[in-house]
């Protein structure tokens, strides 16, 4: 299992590539744009129940 660290790491590295997308591809609804914000979206959950457990 990842650590808060390490998913906020990769939370942050998603969040530029999901940007970099947005501007490549210049629309929100392109598919690759959408694949990269639900992975982020996973992450993001993942971060928040990890971080629900540690309290």
């Amino acid at each position: 299992m990842a650590t808060l660290e390490e998913l906020a790491l990769k939370i942050e590295e998603l969040r530029c590539l999901m940007q970099e997308l947005m501007f490549e591809k210049g629309t929100l609804i392109h598919p690759e744009v959408v694949t990269a914000s639900q992975d982020l979206d996973d992450l993001l959950n993942e971060y928040n129940k990890l971080l629900s457990k540690t309290k």
